[in-house]
């Protein structure tokens, strides 16, 4: 058994009472109530629920595992800096509230981190899969990389094979390295929803050795009404998508500052949906200024770096999503509507 902590679960919480217990237990019983562990639980200032005295029972119950941490609200970002602020595990590893672990990936994840530590091998990023759970339906779908990482070896960037657009690297696929996360931090914004695409975004050139477990770690629930990628909420909060890809874009000239060219497709991929999620909600959104703070977003691109702005405009997802008149709205709304039922991603 390692003589410190191994990995550090951070879990960020916000009026879950009702739900929170399932994500801890889940860990709990995964890792065998292993003391190379650390839960992080950070009630980000709860207004409606006991939520920071049911953290305080569960680090009474296991204070050797569990750490409860209280904050003012700052929203979901940093309520994630603060459990990598209090990690004490080598690794790092992000779990919502209302998301839980499969018990048998992560058995597997903690003997994989092990033989690393074990090994004296230094790998900066551990991958594995993660499974929407649609409760309506009581159906799943599993997001893999068997096709775009090789299983079960170290490498580096320049290994890694195509990733497709159903493949993005989410936060629920990543566990870090904690001291990668913290060399140069995480620009979260506080208040601000979707920050995990940053979180899964601006550590990436960091990581220099990386490892894909095919486990299907992460089952990521789906349908609650107030969930932030429920449609209606993601338009309702238009500005703040705008506001974390307008740090996504700003984090990296990518094609000066990321020296793996796979890496470097790799992320202009990812920057590209961004900015076509902006374009789509934008569309869809009620909100008078909606679509010029969207114009607006693309003229900063231009201008800030001119080979990103041709990938992510000139590319067929951009030229799909931002399509003129009635009819290409129309149109760029309808392959949003078809991609969101095939992929299922809220």
């Amino acid at each position: 058994m390692a003589k410190g902590k191994t990995i550090t679960f951070g879990i960020p919480c916000y009026n879950s009472a009702e739900y929170m217990d399932h994500c801890i237990t889940s860990i709990l019983e995964g890792s065998d109530y292993a003391d190379d562990v650390q839960i992080v639980v950070v009630d980000d200032g709860s207004t409606k629920d006991n939520t920071y005295e049911k953290a305080l029972e569960w680090q009474n119950r296991y204070p050797s595992i569990i750490k409860a941490v209280h904050q003012e609200n700052g929203g979901h970002g940093m309520a994630v800096l603060a459990a990598l602020e209090n990690a004490e595990g080598l690794y790092f590893k992000v779990v919502d509230s209302d998301d839980w672990l499969d018990e048998d990936a992560l058995s597997k994840l903690l003997s994989t981190l092990r033989d690393f530590e074990w090994r004296d091998m230094r790998v900066d990023l551990v991958i594995s899969n993660y499974v929407y759970e649609h409760v309506e339906d009581n159906t799943h779908n599993v997001v893999d990389f068997r096709y775009a990482l090789k299983r079960g070896k170290v490498i580096t960037w320049d290994k890694i094979g195509h990733f497709n657009m159903a493949q993005n690297l989410l936060m629920h696929s990543l566990c870090y390295r904690t001291d990668v996360l913290r060399d140069g931090g995480v620009p979260m914004p506080a208040h601000t929803f979707y920050v995990d695409n940053i979180y899964a975004y601006v550590p990436l050139p960091r990581c220099k050795t990386l490892y894909y477990l095919d486990v299907d770690l992460y089952r990521y629930f789906i349908g609650r009404d107030d969930q932030s990628v429920n449609e209606k909420v993601m338009v309702s909060r238009i500005d703040q998508q705008l506001r974390v890809t307008r740090i996504m874009m700003d984090a990296y000239h990518l094609y000066d500052d990321v020296e793996s060219t796979k890496l470097r497709n790799y992320m202009i991929g990812y920057f590209t949906l961004m900015m076509a999620v902006c374009s789509i909600f934008s569309r869809l959104s009620d909100a008078p200024d909606a679509m010029e703070n969207c114009d607006k977003l693309w003229v900063h691109l231009k201008h800030y770096d001119k080979r990103m702005y041709r990938r992510a405009r000139m590319g067929v997802v951009g030229i799909a999503t931002n399509l003129p008149t009635k009819a290409g709205e129309k149109f760029t709304l309808g392959i949003y509507r078809i991609a969101s039922k095939l992929m299922k991603f809220n």
